[in-house]
């Protein structure tokens, strides 16, 4: 016994099912309702004020992210720099006539302690923990500081090491947010 005919099958299961037709576009048809590149433009003037950009996709978050990169890795070179000192490495040449002398020890622990201590609140920046931004424009201030004590011993790193704390300051300092306790 053969079974009923299927009301929706195609009657000739040979020739292709028809396609149906594609739902309309956002103002398809409609004059004046094209739409832009953008989903909130139209040709015909913006319909609302461009959307804010989100948390992911702004330049100043990336620049945090790019802060807490750079704190990390001169944490750990500012922490060598401060071991190379506190051995006493020939690397650096004992400088006499420096009105803020201290000895090479001296800048050795300064350093390795700084050094430290940025390198783990950088990790607390990329971690994106909110107590992190506080304590990393203090460091990041304070590094500045020591290592323009520290030009006379090494004035090219430096003076890298200031242009990169000056940028750390500023994107913890421009990080949507701000600086809110939390």
């Amino acid at each position: 016994m053969t079974s009923p005919p299927d009301p929706g099958a195609h009657p000739d299961p040979e020739q292709p099912r028809p396609v149906p037709p594609a739902p309309p576009q956002f103002g398809s048809g409609l004059p004046g309702l094209e739409q832009a590149d953008e989903p909130w433009q139209r040709l015909d003037g913006p319909s609302a004020p461009a959307p804010a950009p989100g948390p992911h996709g702004s330049w100043r978050t990336e620049g945090l992210i790019f802060a807490g990169v750079l704190m990390v890795c001169q944490g750990i070179l500012t922490a060598l720099q401060g071991i190379a000192g506190i051995v006493g490495d020939p690397f650096y040449e004992d400088v006499t006539d420096y009105t803020y002398r201290i000895s090479l020890t001296g800048w050795g622990v300064i350093h390795l302690v700084l050094g430290v201590a940025v390198a783990a609140t950088g990790a607390g920046i990329l971690g994106r923990a909110r107590w992190a931004r506080l304590p990393g424009l203090l460091f990041a201030a304070l590094s500045l500081v020591a290592q323009f004590l520290f030009l006379p011993y090494q004035p090219v790193w430096s003076i890298i090491v200031i242009a990169l704390d000056v940028f750390i300051i500023w994107a913890l300092a421009a990080s949507p947010g701000g600086l809110r306790r939390g």
